[in-house]
């Protein structure tokens, strides 16, 4: 999972929306759309004030979900990116419910739904967290080209992606250590315990 955060000016805001920065979901995920986000993000690192990512790992997330914490670690990564931020006289946040609760912390900060279409550095932030993201699935499907040929699916749950994790599952008898084990794998026959988060009590 992949977080970022962008500070922005009014020029660069407008600029940036004028070549076609908006919600990366927006591009679709075949190659000519992973091009086009990557492009866009590298024209965003070139004029944004501030850029961050935040990336969190498999484990981490299965070790929050256990917990039913996983809004938390969310929340805690994007308070990170946020104090490390250089001082803005606006925050927006995309997911109301998910991140109104960091404005007791910073005043400043508002969380929408869609916060893409309320400002472009939102959308900018999309585009540079989905642009990373395809890199490090680049990256992944790269190492399992020998054994597997090449990946479908881009990672994502769906037909193809489960296709791989049952065959992968079938030939080594474990999830890969890039899915996560507190995903419910629908028809996939889970090898064993110690691929299973241990639970312990909810996190509110």
């Amino acid at each position: 999972m992949v977080l970022a955060a962008v500070a922005l000016d009014e020029d660069d805001a407008r600029l940036l929306a004028q070549a076609g920065v908006r919600d990366s979901k927006a591009f679709g995920s075949n190659a000519a759309a992973r091009c086009r986000r990557a492009e866009l993000a590298a024209l965003v690192s070139r004029h944004a004030a501030w850029v961050a990512t935040e990336i969190c790992e498999v484990a981490e997330i299965d070790r929050h979900v256990a917990r039913g914490a996983l809004n938390h670690l969310e929340r805690e990564r994007a308070r990170r990116l946020v104090r490390d931020a250089p001082e803005c006289a606006r925050i927006v946040a995309d997911g109301r419910a998910l991140f109104s609760p960091l404005a007791g912390e910073f005043p400043q900060l508002e969380a929408h739904d869609r916060a893409e279409s309320v400002h472009v550095a939102v959308a900018a932030a999309s585009v540079v967290a989905k642009a990373r993201r395809d890199e490090l699935f680049a990256a992944i499907a790269a190492r399992y080209l020998p054994e597997f040929g090449p990946l479908r699916g881009g990672g994502y749950v769906n037909p193809a992606t489960c296709a791989f994790v049952a065959e992968y599952v079938r030939r080594h008898g474990r999830l890969p250590p890039e899915a996560r084990a507190s995903w419910p794998w629908r028809g996939i026959a889970r090898p064993n315990a110690k691929d299973l988060p241990l639970p312990s009590p909810r996190v509110r």
